[in-house]
């Protein structure tokens, strides 16, 4: 009985947090640690589907970065990274549609559908939905050349709407066509800030294979569950955000800055690590706001 009402507790728990953000647009960015391992990902759809079964209505965006090597590794190409992004000539391009815009993107909404969800993959052979140009990095001696790398300047908010407000949940491939009908790889993050804005959501929740901002990164209960941003700028300051951590967050703050009402970082591994940080009061990771 003791167990039963502690179940019932954390019910009610959840209760007002899911009439808080009933009918509120979720973007969620999924990333390669968590679509590796199939357990993890079989969690956080449920938890997807979980969120869209009471009416807060997720949409996903997704990279598929590993998928995508092994893939060039089985063609003999040879990948090439500047400044963390993907150089993606023609013969790369082509194994990036296959796999991230088709393969990745239609085996996700699939998985849902077969829990009993439903899901609409949107790429380039159904519905595309981001809109962009090609990108350039500075560099010492003038702008670096990416090849067919781009940034998302235009999201088709409308499409993505209407599929929530009937019952489905959007999945879309981090590519963009540009103003030729070309396509153009794009960084998952950066994607998925870009439909986040767009659509003025509520969250944007990055699952990652870090638990969050942390004080001490070689102490995890030293994890921060809430940041604003004047904190946030000062933890980059004095160094306690560093290295790789760094665009992520400013990544948040510029999101924030759009619109977009929280940010949050969690991991993705974690099992129901989404519901946990949605529908608790402490959560499991680090919300970011612009002001608390």
């Amino acid at each position: 009985m003791d167990e039963a009402i502690r179940k019932a507790d954390t019910l009610i728990e959840a209760l007002g947090w899911i009439r808080r953000f009933r009918g509120k647009l979720t973007v969620i960015k999924l990333g390669g640690s968590v679509m590796e391992q199939p357990d993890a990902l079989r969690h956080v759809l449920l938890d997807i589907m979980f969120m869209e079964t009471v009416d807060m209505r997720p949409v996903v965006v997704h990279g598929g970065g590993a998928a995508i090597s092994r893939a060039m590794d089985t063609s003999g190409i040879e990948p090439r990274f500047i400044q963390g992004r993907r150089y993606t000539d023609d013969a790369t391009l082509k194994i990036v549609e296959e796999v991230l815009a088709y393969d990745v993107n239609e085996a996700i909404a699939k998985r849902i559908e077969e829990m009993g969800g439903r899901a609409m993959p949107l790429n380039f052979r159904s519905t595309n939905v981001l809109f962009g140009e090609k990108l350039t990095l500075p560099g010492p001696e003038g702008e670096i050349d990416l090849g067919r790398v781009g940034h998302v300047t235009r999201v088709d908010r409308s499409t993505i709407e209407n599929l929530c407000y009937a019952g489905q949940v959007p999945v879309i491939p981090s590519m963009c066509l540009d103003a030729e009908g070309g396509m153009l790889n794009v960084n998952a993050d950066t994607a998925a800030t870009a439909v986040a804005q767009a659509l003025g959501a509520e969250k944007l929740i990055m699952l990652s294979d870090v638990s969050g901002v942390l004080l001490d990164k070689k102490d995890p209960g030293s994890l921060i569950h809430s940041l604003n941003e004047a904190e946030a700028r000062e933890l980059i300051r004095t160094g306690a955000i560093d290295a790789g951590m760094i665009p992520k967050v400013e990544a948040c703050l510029e999101t924030l800055n759009k619109g977009v009402r929280k940010v949050h970082i969690i991991d993705g591994r974690v099992r129901h690590s989404l519901l946990l940080e949605i529908y608790t009061t402490s959560g499991v990771g680090t919300e970011i706001v612009k002001e608390r």
